[in-house]
């Protein structure tokens, strides 16, 4: 119990510095506390500062025992309420009511947090029980549904510029407290929490056992992971409720407790929400040491959120007690087509008619219908540059897409979901933090590189761990989860340069001048003559290392090769849509589901499609709440993550 008194302490000495600084000590009220009969500092310190205190060990409490709860029913040690999408829910349901419907918020925000927490964890728990409750696919699918529910609460904050620091701030996590009010509903939450998780210890260490012994020994398990999981649910949307969206916490309090040598189920109860209460309590007393020390004032959560991604990356090579790597692998053999190029000639088609019906058709001010004869000389040209830039970003990501799926064996990989997209989207901060003032060279640059540094980290990663397919995309989750973590802590501070990356991440065709669009045109028209050029590479990499190497291919030139072609690809196409789109995954798939196997095909059939998504997404964003453009990795997203989800619900295990 070293550790747990070590971290009290040091967690104790950090608010107690901040604290000290804010006010002396001979200065701090005395009980009984009223706000008419004190000074400014005197009422910060008792119903700002030290409620603050008692908010972060509580919350902590509450997510740690949330997670050890969802871990412990699902026998999942990667689950929690960040990697299940039950915290991006509850966030999403708050930022929608925030803007559209305060009132609802009146009777308070627990029920309408609880509502969107469970309308993202339902579905999520469905695609679990039909896959048998493997913890990969089953994080992937909850990773995933949490960045779709990111994406929309991103995209409705942008659109209201009179909520945009509150929420951005609110999103972050803060632990900013006012009165005593959040500290006491979270603790009357927490003790009945416990109580139930006491009632809950056995039949919960009965089913560690195994499902089928569980039944053996009577135990009815839909019943125990109804109320199991609701019982977490319910911490979870609280949390949100009172301080916003804290990640990661629920997934680390539990590791914590087991390294700290809890072995049975109560336990680990008791230990997690310890954990998580001195996680975040350190977490909240660093934070706010630096701002008394007049460094930059950050919520909490953008805080715990860099935790998320080194602890998956340390938790996935330690799972093969768990569930075995074979049972998470890919799907078989697709069919093939007869005639590929009869569909890459339609494909072609496609594209030149939509982007044809993009340029001359839309909605205007008088509705539905073509551009007017006396306005084309004006529009027509800023939507063709917008078109080729929306067309080119699409191929860009689709060919980077079609890369990663040929280079890993995986059907699954993409940009976004190996964790491409996240690096680049680092990139784009480090160049814009690092220059006084970037040019779109340097910011191409970075954004390229960004990319680039995060694919080799993965692939360094999963050739040292041996990681299945599934487990490399959620390590590449992982990766992004940690990009994510980063640009929040940015928005969330007050820097000036963070308004640069905030407007990025809206991902706006429109803002392309006439020479980016040609050059990412060039750029797409090049990566298609690479891919082209390694269709021999790409046909015999999904065949194994083995097979690779007895055909003579130099596997480790090969693999630098394709990994810098794909960073320099999705951080092209990133410069233009923002760090979110699913068109690199789509796209692949489609193209194999077009029965566009073999490797030229493929990779021509993907960038096509590619190009087509991209046009549907820019005419989507344009005209979907027009006279206001949408962002355009926003429209991406909004159509790809949900096509994932249907193609993980549709996959059956091995």
């Amino acid at each position: 119990m070293r550790p747990i008194l070590a971290a009290a302490l040091l967690a104790l000495a950090l608010w107690a510095f901040a604290a000290l600084t804010a006010l002396p000590f001979a200065a701090w009220p005395a009980l009984p506390w009223r706000a008419e009969g004190m000074e400014t500092g005197q009422i910060l310190l008792a119903f700002g500062l030290m409620p603050r205190g008692a908010v972060a060990l509580l919350a902590g409490a509450c997510l740690g025992l949330a997670g050890a709860l969802m871990q412990a029913v699902l026998r999942n040690p990667l689950a929690d309420p960040t990697t299940l999408g039950t915290a991006s829910g509850a966030q999403l349901a708050l930022v929608a009511a925030t803007i559209f419907a305060p009132g609802w918020l009146a009777g308070g925000a627990l029920p309408v947090a609880l509502a969107g927490a469970a309308a993202v964890t339902l579905p999520v728990l469905a695609l679990g029980a039909r896959r048998g409750f493997a913890p990969v696919t089953v994080t992937i699918a909850g990773m995933l549904a949490g960045m779709l529910c990111s994406a929309v609460a991103t995209a409705l904050t942008l659109a209201q510029g009179h909520y945009l620091l509150s929420l951005v701030i609110w999103n972050g996590g803060s632990l900013t407290q006012q009165d005593w009010s959040g500290a006491a509903h979270l603790a009357l939450a927490l003790a009945a929490g416990l109580a139930l998780a006491a009632l809950l210890a056995r039949p919960l260490m009965v089913l560690s056992l195994g499902t089928e012994g569980a039944r053996g020994l009577g135990l009815g398990l839909a019943p125990l992971r109804m109320g199991t999981l609701l019982l977490a649910v319910c911490l979870s949307a609280l949390v949100s409720a009172e301080v916003g969206l804290v990640g990661f916490v629920g997934l680390a309090a539990p590791a914590i407790a087991r390294s700290l040598g809890a072995r049975t189920m109560r336990q680990r109860l008791l230990l997690a929400p310890l954990a998580g209460a001195l996680l975040l309590s350190l977490a909240d007393g660093a934070l706010l040491a630096i701002a008394a020390m007049e460094g930059p004032s950050l919520p909490t959560g953008a805080l715990t959120g860099l935790i998320g991604g080194p602890l998956l990356l340390w938790l996935l090579p330690r799972m093969t007690t768990h569930v075995p790597q074979r049972a998470e692998a890919g799907d078989g053999l697709a069919r093939r087509a007869r005639r590929p190029a009869r569909v890459l000639a339609v494909l072609a088609a496609l594209v030149l008619a939509l982007s044809a019906l993009t340029l001359f058709g839309g909605r205007g001010p008088e509705g539905w219908g073509w551009i007017a004869p006396e306005l084309r000389e004006t529009f027509l040209p800023l939507r063709a540059t917008a078109i080729l830039a929306a067309l080119s970003a699409g191929a860009l990501l689709a060919g980077s897409g079609a890369l990663l799926q040929r280079l890993t064996a995986n059907p699954m990989a993409a940009p976004e979901v190996l964790g491409v997209t996240g690096g680049a989207a680092l990139g784009y901060a480090a160049a814009v933090f690092l220059f006084p003032a970037p040019g779109p060279l340097e910011l191409a640059l970075c954004t390229a590189a960004g990319g680039a540094l995060a694919l080799a980290a993965l692939s360094a990663h999963a050739l040292r761990a041996d990681l299945a397919p599934a487990r490399l995309l959620l390590a590449g989750l992982a990766i992004g989860a940690l990009a994510s973590a980063v640009l929040g802590a940015i928005m969330a501070s007050d820097d000036r340069r963070a308004w640069v990356i905030l407007g990025w991440l809206a991902g706006s065709a429109t803002n392309v001048t006439p020479a980016g669009a040609a050059a990412l045109a060039a750029l797409a028209l090049a990566l298609l003559a690479a891919l082209l050029a390694a269709a021999r590479w790409l046909e015999i990499l999904p065949l194994g290392p083995a097979t690779a190497r007895a055909l003579g291919l130099p596997m480790a030139q090969a693999r630098l090769a394709l990994i810098l072609l794909a960073g320099l690809a999705t951080g092209a196409a990133t410069l233009l849509v923002g760090p979110v789109s699913f068109v690199g995954l789509m796209a692949p798939q489609i193209a194999r589901s077009l029965g566009l196997t073999r490797a030229l095909p493929f990779v021509a059939g993907t960038w096509l499609i590619g190009a087509l998504l991209m046009v549907l997404a820019a005419f989507g964003a344009r005209t979907a709440t027009f006279p206001y453009d949408l962002p355009l990795g926003l429209v991406a997203t909004l159509v790809g993550a949900p096509w994932l989800f249907l193609t993980l619900m549709k996959r059956t295990a091995a």
